[in-house]
């Protein structure tokens, strides 16, 4: 199937191209063109996690927030212009980190095959690869081919990106539109095992639940105390905490233990416990293989969110910035 003919069965079918999964990406699409891309992403993604901890939980974040913008099109990477406000100056977005590392690691691939890897596919590698780093082994399947979108708008991210104050049927409409289920939901948000929290994300749960400058009764009442020693008042736009505690350098199953203690620190965290079927999913992924399982698979389904293949798209020299 040619790229268009599949774009317009993802019209038909979807109505909109974004939901559409999988396109032309494929195991070692590099292989005849770059066949050191990945090992090259790979050992300088590692070289960079070593001396920063934190950039798993980054690239996982960052790598989220592309593909449920425009899909995974790298579209997130672009700076913003005099004509036009990119997706990085969206509120969801000044909180990403990590973007001069993904230009490095496009960087070193330049220098041995240019104007041949994707920032796309760059940025999905190095997410598996960073959070994969503790391992020593791949925790899921990367397929490559994904080529770089040209338009990046600040509109589409504050539309797109699921809100950590968001309910149950938002969360879920919101995965929905992507193609995901809500088993999707449940697995892809056990990517809140590490990383932090800023307290603006989280801070009306303490404060003004629902603007009556009351705490919401579903948090864990101890957890709530502790909280507001860290954030004080609902201004605070700078104080961070980690988002599974006591566990936020750690990629395990451990979120779901957190979560049933009703200590989600979002309100997206506690949106799981809201419904029968999420909750069920929530007790099945207590076990840690089964996460493992699941996530991997997840993640293979949400890199594949409406890519850009084929002739469509570029393949950017430099990540921030349009050929």
């Amino acid at each position: 199937m040619t790229n268009q003919a599949f774009i317009l069965l993802c019209i038909v079918v979807f109505g909109v191209v974004g939901t559409c999964h999988g396109g032309s990406l494929r195991k070692g699409y590099y292989k005849d063109t770059c066949p050191d891309a990945e090992e090259i992403i790979k050992k300088a993604t590692e070289k960079h996690v070593a001396n920063d901890p934190t950039l798993p939980a980054r690239f996982l974040r960052m790598h989220f927030h592309d593909c449920f913008v425009r899909g995974c099109d790298g579209s997130v990477l672009l700076n913003s212009t005099t004509n036009n406000t990119a997706e990085k100056d969206a509120i969801p977005n000044l909180t990403l980190a990590g973007f001069d590392v993904i230009d490095d690691l496009k960087a070193e691939v330049e220098k041995k095959c240019p104007n041949v890897v994707s920032c796309a596919d760059v940025l999905a590698l190095a997410a598996r690869d960073a959070v994969s780093f503790k391992f020593q082994t791949p925790l899921w399947e990367v397929l490559t081919g994904r080529r770089d979108g040209r338009i990046s708008r600040i509109s589409e991210a504050l539309a797109n990106i699921p809100s950590p104050l968001s309910n149950f049927t938002a969360l879920v409409r919101n995965f929905t539109s992507k193609g995901l289920n809500v088993h999707d939901l449940v697995v892809l948000s056990g990517g809140h095992t590490i990383g932090v929290g800023h307290c603006n994300t989280f801070s009306s749960r303490l404060y003004n639940y629902t603007g009556r400058s009351d705490q919401d009764p579903s948090l864990n009442p101890t957890y709530a105390s502790f909280l507001k020693t860290q954030c004080e008042n609902l201004s605070d736009n700078t104080t961070f905490v980690p988002m599974d505690p006591g566990s936020a350098l750690t990629f395990d199953n451990n979120y779901y233990v957190t979560v049933k203690q009703n200590k989600g620190l979002f309100q997206s965290d506690a949106a799981l416990l809201a419904n029968k079927g999420s909750r069920k999913i929530v007790d099945e992924l207590l076990d840690s293989k089964k996460f493992f399982t699941e996530f991997a698979q997840a993640m293979k389904r949400m890199g594949a969110i409406g890519v850009v293949t084929g002739n469509e798209g570029e393949i950017r020299k430099k990540c921030f910035v349009v050929n």
